[in-house]
């Protein structure tokens, strides 16, 4: 779990009623900060890409290709719930 998904999840134990889509305050409160969730997202993506490129020159002298490309990086390591649909 990430730092932003774990504000998240604390919000909507404290503060359930933003976070009911049936509601004009729920709606706009997952609107407008959903936004962070996709930064966060985009900040760990070009981390892992930079660093896992960074660690084969090092320790290669060389770029490799990586094993995994770096949106799956993050699905496998953040989106639990993605993995146990793969897995079924």
């Amino acid at each position: 779990m990430t730092a932003v998904q774990a504000v998240f999840s604390d919000l909507e134990e404290m503060h359930p009623q933003l976070f009911n889509v049936y509601t004009t305050e729920g709606k706009e409160f997952i609107n407008h900060f959903h936004k962070y969730l996709a930064i966060e997202k985009e900040q760990i993506v070009k981390a892992y890409g930079e660093g896992f490129t960074e660690g084969c020159r090092y320790a290669t002298g060389f770029e490799q290709t990586l094993w995994e490309d770096d949106e799956d990086y993050y699905e496998k390591t953040f989106k639990p719930e993605s993995n146990e649909k793969n897995n079924n």
